[in-house]
């Protein structure tokens, strides 16, 4: 019984291995969280909100907010139509009024660009793509 002890305690101590306990990943997040993401959805989400109110449901649909850096918002737009009424509306009075909307999130200008950020050839096959 001895003997058996003796080897189970030498099979632990090679076998096993000490480990520092892994640092909290949480206050980590967190300060992630504060200086990326928080600062970004409080300018990004004022200024969807106005894009939702202001453009017509029908452009908006195919239409997705990109970016927002420097005070250019990038809008992607699903065809060229659609990128044309757009750039039409804006240009009529739109863009202005988007701009007085978000000024206190520093929007000063819109670039539109064309392009999809879903899956498949219809609009109605909106499976959105991730890079």
């Amino acid at each position: 019984m001895r003997a058996e002890e003796a080897e189970l305690r030498r099979l632990a101590r090679v076998k096993g291995t000490n480990r520092s306990p892994a640092p909290n990943l949480g206050p980590q997040l967190v300060s992630f969280f504060k200086h990326s993401v928080q600062k970004r959805q409080a300018k990004f989400g004022q200024i969807g909100e106005c894009w939702q109110q202001l453009v017509p449901q029908m452009l908006a649909d195919h239409t997705a907010l990109e970016s927002f850096s420097r005070g250019t918002l990038t809008v992607l737009v699903d065809s060229s139509s659609h990128l044309y009424e757009l750039r039409t509306l804006l240009l009529s009075g739109l863009q202005q009024q988007l701009l007085l909307a978000c000024k206190s999130a520093g929007l000063r200008k819109i670039a539109l660009k064309p392009g999809r950020w879903y899956a498949g050839e219809d609009a109605r096959d909106r499976k959105i793509e991730f890079d």
